[in-house]
């Protein structure tokens, strides 16, 4: 026999991932008057978007757009910002949850540090270390802020590079350099507990490693670069302040290459990353502005303009003199000093070579390493692409737990546009939740 009990529901909800999709989904859940923790492990919210130049196919400023979401969620009274903070343990069920968080040391008082910079220009770590904000094609000091908008504009230490945490070796220039006195290297590793009655999974996605794809020498090649480091190339705010330079010197020849680490069984990636084609476009007009009389080739597979305005915008970057080339790479190599393409036209049936100053992958998205553990600690499972499984039926919103619900490109690849319209989605759902006071609970006697 079953009889129905309720139980109060905890009108809280927790946002895992601080990106576009959280930031929109703790936002509606914020404005609805429930609390909402946001949870992100890096110092800085923001996530993928904040390192983009443009956003296609309106061609509209990324920073423009993302950093008054940023400064809005920081200050909203109800939301609470959890950075350097990772989930780490998840019990009870839908309406209340018990949360534990691990949140990892910054070695900086946030209430006194006035991200004036002066501790980054002590440091005494001069070479500095890959900044991950720049994919690597910039250097950052071991006390640092990710980038110049970055909220909360905090610094942080990494304890991997800094002398004194990693080696003992440093004379703490920085706390010398900070008059706010802001540093703090007693600071320890806590434990920070909470009870919610809804769950937002929005932890984003990695980029494909191309380096699973030897043939195209990335990494082997400083003139092989993948798309969002072509982005940070193309941003103002980048490590070249805009300019694309190339071991110095501005490309005159680039090629793109399509669909690297998608449609790819070789890679175990049988799905289309969805973005990719128009991505690609978007650079290709870029390059094509601050490039005008570089030759520039797009080798496709195929080109797949789904969106609003997408196919407008494909057709448009076509007519910049941009060559689309229906082709298959099969590798890249140097010779006499110049990068080579070779692959197949699979139009004509031929087999070509271009040369290339800048050879451009388009790299897929994948699922975060993130979200292996916490499939674990949520009881989530996957799908066969190996992002997080939706529940039966139509809605991508909701997950096989009830009380968890999905946003953006955790469920699956998806665009801009169509993940704040799933975090909308995913913060109405919860907010339906929250809104309940009690819940019923099926028990068995």
């Amino acid at each position: 026999m079953k009889n129905r009990n309720s139980t109060e529901v905890i009108p809280e909800a927790l946002v895992i991932g601080a990106g576009i999709a959280g930031m929109q989904a703790a936002l509606d859940i914020a404005e609805k008057g429930f609390k909402v923790h946001l949870v992100e492990k890096s110092p800085s919210i923001g996530g993928h978007m904040a390192q983009l130049d443009k956003t296609f196919p309106t061609l509209d400023c990324s920073a423009c757009i993302i950093t008054p979401k940023m400064v809005d969620t920081a200050s909203h009274p109800n939301i609470r910002l959890l950075t350097c903070s990772e989930v780490v343990g998840v019990e009870g069920s839908a309406g209340n949850f018990r949360i534990q968080l691990k949140r990892r040391p910054t070695y900086v008082l946030p209430d006194r540090c006035t991200g004036c910079g002066d501790c980054m220009e002590a440091c005494v770590l001069k070479k500095g270390v890959p900044s991950e904000f720049n994919e690597g094609l910039a250097m950052r000091r071991a006390i640092y802020i990710s980038f110049p908008q970055a909220v909360p504009l905090k610094a942080a230490i990494d304890p991997k590079s800094c002398l004194l945490l990693s080696r003992g070796k440093c004379k703490k220039a920085c706390v010398e350099a900070c008059k706010p006195g802001a540093i703090s290297f007693e600071q320890k590793e806590e434990t920070v507990e909470m009870n919610v009655g809804a769950i937002i999974v929005a932890t984003g996605f990695d980029l494909f490693d191309p380096r699973l794809k030897p043939e195209f020498g990335y990494k082997v090649y400083p003139n092989v670069i993948h798309g969002l480091e072509l982005e940070r190339l193309c941003s103002a705010s980048g490590p070249t302040k805009g300019e694309i330079l190339i071991e110095g010197k501005k490309p005159k020849e680039v090629v793109f290459i399509h669909c690297v680490g998608s449609r790819d069984k070789t890679v175990g990636n049988e799905y289309c990353s969805r973005v990719c084609c128009m991505a690609t476009a978007k650079q290709a007009h870029l390059l094509r502005d601050k490039l005008p009389d570089a030759r520039i080739t797009v080798l496709y597979m195929d080109v797949r303009a789904f969106g609003k305005g997408f196919e407008e915008f494909y057709e448009r970057v076509q007519k910049e003199r941009i060559l689309y080339r229906r082709a298959n790479p099969s590798e890249v190599y140097r010779r006499n000093g110049k990068l080579v393409v070779r692959g197949e036209d699979t139009l004509l049936g031929e087999p070509f070579e271009l040369e290339a100053d800048l050879v451009v992958l388009a790299a897929g998205i994948t699922p975060r390493k993130e979200d292996e553990l916490l499939k674990d600690v949520l009881g989530l499972e996957k799908s066969p692409d190996r992002f997080y499984k939706e529940a039966p039926g139509l809605d991508p919103v909701k997950s096989g737990v009830e009380g968890v619900f999905l946003a953006g490109c955790c469920q699956g690849p998806k665009d801009i546009p169509d993940t704040v319209t799933m975090a909308s989605g995913a913060a109405s759902l919860a907010c339906a939740l929250l809104s309940k006071g009690k819940r019923q609970v099926r028990s068995s006697e």
